[in-house]
């Protein structure tokens, strides 16, 4: 087993190695997905949050034992990177690592829970969320923020971005880390980074009126770029969907 653990957290150590010892059989489960498994755990008086990586396949298991950084590592240190940067995401913990002699197994990623108030997946489904104009803008500024930052979160999607009320104010908090770049981005990689978010041609609207703003650029120019590349990304991830259930039925 490997392991690193936040200087702070360095005396729960071994009550954070039972932890993940015990994984399989306790805590409580928050996801269940078909890759990877989120449980919550006490540690003392705090809740803390803990992703379970599924074993990758057998190249990978070659990849992640002897070339590349597993993805429970980079979670950890991209987080602590964007802690540093003044980015907001639940406070990273610790990473644990199995491996056998020639192969990577499992890898975990433990941070703080934090508690939330919606994510941006909310205003994909409820356009009469309350204070949904303000929030999908604030969300633009925040992701403004990111690329002036030289952040590129390449699993930038509606489920990724936490959102916490606070007073009349709205914090933001990414999640998922393990795939970023940190250097500085194009203007098109800035207007790229927005095609996962939504099919919602109205969202894509407000989303670069605001970015133009920011940009002091554009604004048809913003939106015809955008809506561009979300039509692109729309496109592709639906043929992939249709691909699959042909390859299921015919299987």
């Amino acid at each position: 087993m490997n392991s690193i653990v936040q200087e702070k957290y360095k005396s729960n150590t071994q009550a954070l190695n039972k932890i993940i010892t015990d994984f399989d059989d306790k805590g409580e489960q928050f996801v269940n997905g078909k890759r990877n498994t989120i449980k919550l755990f006490d540690l003392g008086d705090l809740k803390i949050n803990i992703k379970s990586f599924k074993v990758p396949n057998i190249f990978n298991q070659l990849a992640y034992k002897h070339l590349r950084k597993s993805k429970a590592q980079r979670s950890f240190e991209y987080a602590n990177i964007l802690i540093d940067k003044g980015i907001k995401t639940p406070f990273p913990i610790a990473y644990y690592e199995f491996t056998t002699t020639l192969l990577f197994k499992r890898s975990f990623y433990v941070s703080e829970h934090l508690i939330y108030d919606l994510t941006y997946r909310e205003l994909i489904h409820d356009f009469n969320y309350p204070d949904y104009d303000a929030i999908l803008r604030a969300f633009t500024r925040f992701t403004f923020k990111l690329h002036n930052l030289d952040v590129n979160f390449l699993d930038h999607s509606p489920g990724n971005t936490l959102i916490k009320k606070v007073g009349d104010d709205y914090e933001f908090y990414l999640v998922d880390l393990n795939r970023m770049k940190f250097s500085p981005l194009t203007f098109e990689d800035r207007i790229k980074n927005f095609a996962r978010l939504t099919e919602h041609k109205s969202m894509v609207k407000t989303m670069s009126d605001e970015y133009a703003k920011c940009l002091n650029e554009d604004p048809e120019k913003v939106y015809n770029l955008m809506w561009s590349y979300t039509q692109e990304f729309q496109y592709k991830f639906n043929r992939k969907k249709e691909l699959k259930k042909k390859f299921l039925f015919w299987r």
